[in-house]
């Protein structure tokens, strides 16, 4: 393994030895590519720039604790670019283009993967931008797919730790019908604004509404959103959320665990009656939520500066998977040879 300080990275860009590249032009893709350049030569009237016509994936490899590394539901991720494309008008990487991809640019770069003592993984950034010149709104047919990888820290260092969060209708993160479905850089865009609001004042993540009521939860910073109550593991329904790979898994285990599940709209003033909540990502998997502040009302909710046993349950099982602790008895990960 390279010779990093793995216990202090932290979620920054840290430079590794090759990325995989692909075209495509004339309708069709070319064969992929490795390299080590980590810089792209792009014209100044390339549609992604102007037009936002760019989608990207986050998912991570985890060196186990038999040594094995690990891919997590890659596949997941190849499907949700194609969605994310597709709304686009994006030509869109085959999935065994993008599994491999993936699969090679780990192997190719495998001393970066962290060491399974340092709870440390190797994320992997796959990217697709629209590469046609000109200066027209209009789809692109050209295009140009990247994956590159970076080694990131623990999420949480020295423990799982509950989170606050604010209400803050200042800003929408994704109109109705619009592009919130999908991993379009344009709804990270849109929440930058709020999000620095809510770091300046103390709190972690801002949880979002829906544009046209401003009542029904959406989603949690970068996160799905979830609650524990009476036995149902709850997450909301909208047409305006990202499919969270994260969650789609944890409602699994949620249900092997015998919790029932169930994905529906969830008011604001439903809040209150949850006896856990959490926010679930690629990045932390689970950030168990400690409060949510209403900035328009003044209303806040507690759950309590512990982790709950839910929550830590649901953690703890899907990171036994990721780190090949417990059987995946799911086929939900791919081991890098």
């Amino acid at each position: 393994m390279k010779n990093i300080d793995w216990n202090s990275l932290g979620f920054d860009y840290v430079p590794t030895d090759i990325n995989a590249r692909a075209y495509y032009k004339d309708g069709a893709w070319s064969e992929l590519e490795y390299t080590d350049n980590e810089y792209i030569n792009m014209h100044m009237a390339t549609t992604c720039l102007h037009y936002g016509l760019e989608c990207f994936e986050g998912l991570k490899a985890f060196r186990g604790a038999d040594g094995k590394v690990r891919l997590f539901r890659v596949d997941e991720n190849a499907r949700r670019m194609q969605s994310s494309a597709e709304k686009l008008c994006l030509p869109a990487p085959t999935v065994d283009m993008f599994v491999k991809a993936c699969y090679e640019v780990v192997k190719r770069n495998i001393e970066f993967v962290p060491p399974y003592e340092s709870g440390a993984s190797l994320y992997i950034r796959p990217v697709l931008l629209g590469t046609k010149v000109g200066i027209g709104v209009k789809a692109s047919q050209e295009a140009m797919f990247i994956v590159f990888c970076s080694p990131v820290g623990a999420y949480f260092k020295g423990g799982m730790k509950p989170i606050k969060v604010i209400i803050d209708r200042v800003q929408d993160r994704a109109a109705p019908r619009g592009t919130g479905d999908i991993k379009a850089g344009g709804n990270y865009a849109s929440s930058i604004f709020s999000g620095e609001k809510a770091h300046q004042m103390g709190y972690s993540n801002v949880m979002y509404l829906d544009a046209t009521e401003h009542k029904y939860i959406e989603e949690c910073g970068a996160a799905n959103f979830f609650g524990i109550k009476d036995g149902t593991y709850v997450t909301p329904k909208s047409p305006s959320i990202l499919p969270s790979i994260t969650n789609k898994s944890l409602r699994q285990l949620a249900q092997d665990m015998g919790l029932k599940v169930e994905e529906r709209p969830i008011s604001v003033d439903e809040l209150p009656t949850f006896e856990e909540a959490g926010a679930c990502g690629t990045a932390a998997v689970i950030s168990p939520i400690c409060s949510v502040f209403d900035l328009d009302t003044g209303a806040r909710v507690e759950y309590g500066e512990q982790v709950g046993k839910t929550c830590l349950e649901l953690y703890t099982r899907l990171q036994d998977i990721q780190y090949g602790r417990a059987e995946d008895k799911f086929g939900w990960t791919i081991v890098v040879e």
